[in-house]
């Protein structure tokens, strides 16, 4: 079963990692390398964004998902 909490917290303090969590594995690698990428380029404005989107869609998907396949 996956924890929606568990993966918004996960996502949330390393963006991607919830979604690792989820078994979404190209959607994690994508987090990993995007949220960076906007910390570093517009100064941490929309690495704070990033941030939450990726937390707000592994909650979401645990949610809609809870029994791994």
């Amino acid at each position: 079963m996956r924890d929606p909490f568990t993966a918004g917290i996960l996502s949330f303090f390393i963006p991607g990692v919830g979604q690792l969590y989820n078994g979404r594995i190209l959607a994690g690698i994508l987090w990993l390398i995007i949220t960076p990428g906007m910390w570093i380029g517009t100064g941490g404005t929309l690495g704070w964004i990033c941030h939450i989107i990726a937390a707000y869609t592994a909650y979401s998907f645990a949610k809609d998902h809870p029994v791994r396949v």
